[in-house]
C-alpha cells in the first residue's frame, strides 16, 4: 500500500467534509449570528460529541484497531469475524443503555456542563435539543465500528467521506426545515439526528462486500458469548485506560464551555467558530495521516518489525511539519480574511469576526501539537499500550486549567482558546518524548536541518499572508462577498505556490515522501 496515496484519497474526502462543514458553519452564522439560540446547540451538541470520542473514534478506536490488526495479519478470517460480532454486540447494548440514561438525564447533564445558562431560555432549548440529538451517539459510535473494520482492511474512501453526509443533513435542515419550526436552532439537533442515520446506512454496503457485517447478538446467550470471547475482552481491557484518556481531554473540554458561558455573550459559538476552522487542517493532516499510519503500525508491531514501525512514525512526523506550520502560519496571521470570508454575513457581525478572530489566532499556537498528537498517539496505541498517553493527558488537563486561571481574567474566551493550544503543545512533546525513549522514533534523521530549512521556506510565506490581511478592508467588503472570496482564494493561492517555491529552494522534494507500507 502505498501510504502517501492513501493519506491523499483520506485527506480529499476529508477535505470535502470540511468544506460542506465550512459551508454549513456559514449558513448557520448567517441564519443564527452568535446568540443565546446558537450557544445553546453548541452546548448541547458538546454532550454528543464528548461521549462520542468516548464510544467512537477515541477510546474505541485507539482499542479496538490494533487487537483487530494483530487479529487480521494471522490470515484467519474466522477469527476476525468472530471479534467483530462479539465487539458489536458489547458495544450496541452498552450504547443502548448510555442513550436511555442521556435523554432522562439531559436537565442534570446542561445544568453541570454550562451553570451560566441554568433559568435562562437557552438552558431549556439546550435540554430538548440534547434529548433530541443523544441517539446520534449511537449511530455514530456504530459508524465508528465500522470504519475501524474498513480501515483494518484499508477500505478507507467510505470511512473518509461519511462525514459529509452529517453536514449536508445540517444544511438541508438549516435551510428547509428551520422555517416550519416554532423554534428555527431545534432544526439543527433535528439535522444531527438524520445525519447519524445517513453515515450508518452508507457503511453497510462496504461491510457486506467484505463480508465483514457485523451480527448483533439480542438474545442473553449471545451477550455471554460475546463477553466470554478473549480477543473482546482485550478490547475491553485496553479501552479502561483508552476512555480515561479521551475522557481527560474532554474534562477540559467541558471546563472550558462551562467558564464560557460564564462569559460574555457569544464566547461559547466564538470559540465553536473558530474550532470549526481549526477543524479543517487537523482532519486534513492529522486525522488522515493517523488513519492510514494506525493499522499499518499496529500490523508492523504485531510482527514486531521495529525498524519499519520506526520509519512509519518519522514519515508521519515529517509530513505533518511539512504541512501543518504553513496552515498555522495561516491561522495566526490571516484569520480575520479567513473568518470574514466564511461567517460575515447576515447576523453575525463584525464584531463577530473580530472575536472569532482571536479565539482562531490562539488556537493556531497550538495547531502543530494538535496534529502531532493524531501522529504520535498512535506509536503507543499500536504498541497496546495506553496508559502512558493517559498520565500525559491527566497532566496536561492540570496544565491547561493552571493556564486559564492565569489567562481568562485577563483574555477572557481568548485565554480559553490559548490554554489548549499551548496545553497540546505540551502534550505533543511529551508524547515524542516518550516514544523516542522507547526507540519507536527511528534515530538517525536530521531533525534539525530539516526544521531549519522549513523555518526559512516559512519566511516568504510569512511576509505575503501578513502583507494580504492588511492590505484589503476585509470587513467593509461585506457587500462585496464575490470579490472578498476571490481575494481569499487569490492569496491562498499565492502563498502556497510561494511556499512549494521556498520549499524546493531550501531542497526538500516531494518525493522524499513517497513510501509504502505492508
Amino acid at each position: 500500500m502505498n501510504l502517501l496515496s492513501a493519506a491523499a484519497k483520506v485527506s480529499s474526502f476529508t477535505m470535502l467534509s470540511r468544506i460542506t462543514g465550512l459551508l454549513r458553519e456559514t449558513l448557520i452564522a448567517r441564519s443564527f449570528g452568535a446568540s443565546e439560540w446558537t450557544d445553546a446547540f453548541n452546548v448541547a451538541f458538546r454532550l454528543p460529541n464528548l461521549l462520542r470520542r468516548l464510544f467512537a473514534e477515541g477510546a474505541f478506536s485507539q482499542a479496538f484497531v490494533p487487537i483487530l490488526g494483530e487479529v487480521s495479519s494471522k490470515d484467519d478470517p474466522a477469527q476476525s469475524k468472530t471479534l467483530i460480532n462479539a465487539v458489536a454486540t458489547l458495544l450496541f447494548w452498552a450504547l443502548l443503555l448510555t442513550v436511555g440514561l442521556g435523554i432522562v438525564g439531559a436537565p442534570l447533564l446542561i445544568l453541570a456542563i454550562a451553570t451560566g445558562f441554568s433559568g435562562s431560555p437557552a438552558y431549556e432549548a439546550s435540554v430538548v435539543m440534547t434529548q433530541i440529538m443523544f441517539p446520534y451517539i449511537g449511530l455514530i459510535s456504530m459508524v465508528s465500528l465500522s470504519a475501524g473494520i474498513l480501515n483494518t482492511f484499508q477500505r478507507f474512501a467510505i470511512p473518509a467521506f461519511t462525514p459529509v453526509l452529517l453536514n449536508l443533513a445540517l444544511i438541508g435542515s438549516a435551510l428547509w426545515l428551520a422555517p416550519q419550526l416554532d423554534q428555527p436552532i431545534y432544526a439543527l439537533a433535528f439535522g444531527v439526528l438524520i445525519g447519524g442515520v445517513l453515515q450508518l446506512a452508507i457503511q453497510i454496503p462496504a461491510l457486506r462486500r467484505l463480508g465483514l457485517l457485523p451480527r448483533i447478538g439480542l438474545l442473553p446467550g449471545a451477550i455471554r458469548s460475546a463477553w466470554l470471547n478473549p480477543d473482546a475482552r482485550r478490547v475491553i481491557k485496553l479501552m479502561g485506560p483508552a476512555v480515561f484518556a479521551v475522557s481527560v481531554a474532554q474534562i477540559s473540554l467541558v471546563i472550558n464551555t462551562n467558564i464560557a458561558s460564564r462569559l460574555q455573550t457569544g464566547s461559547v459559538s466564538w470559540l465553536s467558530y473558530a474550532d470549526r476552522l481549526m477543524e479543517f487542517p487537523t482532519a486534513l493532516l492529522g486525522v488522515a495521516l493517523g488513519t492510514v499510519l494506525l493499522p499499518s503500525l499496529s500490523r508492523a508491531n504485531a510482527q514486531q518489525d521495529t525498524k519499519q514501525a520506526s520509519e512509519l512514525l518519522v514519515w508521519g512526523l515529517q509530513l505533518t511539519f511539512l504541512l501543518a506550520a504553513p496552515c498555522a502560519v495561516a491561522l495566526l496571521l490571516f484569520g480575520e480574511p479567513i473568518v470574514a470570508v466564511l461567517y460575515h454575513y447576515g447576523r453575525f457581525t463584525a464584531l463577530d469576526v473580530a472575536m472569532t478572530q482571536h479565539a482562531l489566532a490562539a488556537y493556531g499556537v497550538g495547531l502543530i501539537g494538535l496534529i502531532l498528537i493524531k501522529i504520535l498517539a498512535p506509536g503507543f496505541y499500536a504498541r497496546q499500550d495506553i496508559r502512558t498517553p493517559v498520565r500525559i493527558a491527566l497532566l496536561v488537563l492540570i496544565s491547561t486549567q493552571l493556564a486559564n486561571i492565569v489567562l481568562v481574567p485577563f483574555l477572557g474566551h481568548t485565554g480559553l482558546a490559548l490554554s489548549v493550544g499551548l496545553g497540546a503543545c505540551l502534550n505533543a512533546a511529551l508524547l515524542w518524548i516518550g516514544l523516542h525513549r522507547r526507540g519507536a522514533i527511528a534515530a538517525g534523521f536530521g531533525w534539525t536541518k530539516y526544521l531549519f530549512q522549513l523555518a526559512i521556506a516559512l519566511i516568504p510565506l510569512s511576509l505575503l499572508l501578513h502583507y494580504g490581511a492588511n492590505l484589503h478592508q476585509w470587513i467593509a467588503m461585506q457587500s462585496e462577498p464575490w470579490t472578498r472570496i476571490g481575494l481569499l482564494a487569490a492569496w491562498i493561492l499565492g502563498a502556497a505556490v510561494v511556499y512549494f517555491m521556498a520549499l524546493w529552494i531550501v531542497g526538500i522534494r516531494w518525493q522524499h515522501f513517497r513510501r509504502h507500507a505492508k
